[in-house]
């Protein structure tokens, strides 16, 4: 088996994600993905697909994520590695896509307005 490559996206976080043949070992940005994210939700989220279609031993996969959070590094990561377990087995798209794994989250920050301090929040009005 070659390499498969995919992309995921989640708020200003992108995740490559390179699949091939192996042991099951994750390694995100050169370290290992429980190394990488050391909280336990972050974790899930990161073998999440593997665990969904039960191959969390077959395959290795390496991981390159920059921008955003360590939260919507783990969501782009899970994405992107969702979609090359599609792209191995087309078998793999409806479980993934009945847990949303597949669908593109596009909610990000919204920009600050002028005249208010936030996006959406006002400044405290004095009626007198």
């Amino acid at each position: 088996m070659e390499m498969i490559n995919a992309l995921g996206r989640r708020k200003a976080a992108i995740a490559r994600v390179y699949l091939t043949q192996g042991a099951g070992e994750i390694s995100i940005n050169g370290k290992p993905y429980k190394e990488y994210f050391n909280q336990a939700h972050t974790q899930n989220a990161v073998v999440a697909p593997l665990l969904e279609v039960e191959v969390e031993s077959l395959y290795n996969i390496k991981v390159n994520v920059k921008g955003g959070g360590f939260k919507g590094q783990a969501e782009a990561t899970r994405m992107g590695i969702s979609r090359a377990l599609v792209k191995i087995n087309e078998e793999f798209r409806s479980p993934l896509k009945a847990k949303k794994f597949l669908t593109r989250d596009s909610r990000s920050v919204e920009r600050k307005k002028y005249g208010k301090p936030k996006a959406r929040k006002s400044f405290q009005f004095s009626k007198r």
